[in-house]
């Protein structure tokens, strides 16, 4: 309910302008609702993912909740290191089994990463943010200096609405 009170009366902030400029309008309105709808399918696609992780079980998590708390980058980890004299250490090896460690590219880590970057939801948003500005720019009503700071009213009002819905 309070996503729809916002929505609202952003709306009729916007619709105050009209008696200022069309064109005023036309701007404010076109930018505002590009980055409003980029915002709200940011944030439903990577809800949407991590949902799909815990409920597949793709996270490792073995450490306890005041652990992550104390150390969140697990910097006193306290598995033992190779204490030998740097004489006998081979350091080929030890380079070998660090590369080992170290996660490559898969097409598992491309799926996982590309679940939210081309979700419908953003796709169509980002269509309706290039389309809206072409629009204004053949129609010759394009005003930067309108269109640009409306882009980041756009931003505000869809992070809070997304945090409403999506909470």
């Amino acid at each position: 309910m309070k996503f729809l009170k916002i929505l609202i009366v952003s709306q009729l902030l916007i619709f105050l302008t009209y008696f200022i400029s069309l064109n005023f309008y036309a701007n404010l309105q076109v930018a505002f609702l590009s980055s409003f709808f980029v915002m709200l399918g940011s944030f439903y696609s990577y809800r949407k993912m991590i949902i799909n992780r815990v409920e597949a079980k793709s996270y490792i998590d073995n450490r306890d909740e005041l652990d992550i708390i104390d150390d969140p980058h697990d910097l006193y980890d306290e598995t033992p290191l190779n204490e030998a004299p740097a004489e006998e250490l081979d350091l080929k090896q030890i380079v070998k089994e660090e590369k080992a460690k170290i996660k490559t590219f898969n097409f598992k880590s491309l799926k996982d990463g590309a679940s939210a970057g081309f979700s419908m939801f953003r796709i169509g948003a980002y269509i309706f943010l290039v389309l809206g500005f072409i629009s204004l720019k053949n129609n010759d009503i394009l005003d930067i200096s309108i269109y640009l700071p409306s882009l980041l009213f756009g931003i505000i009002i869809g992070y809070f609405s997304s945090k409403e819905l999506f909470a």
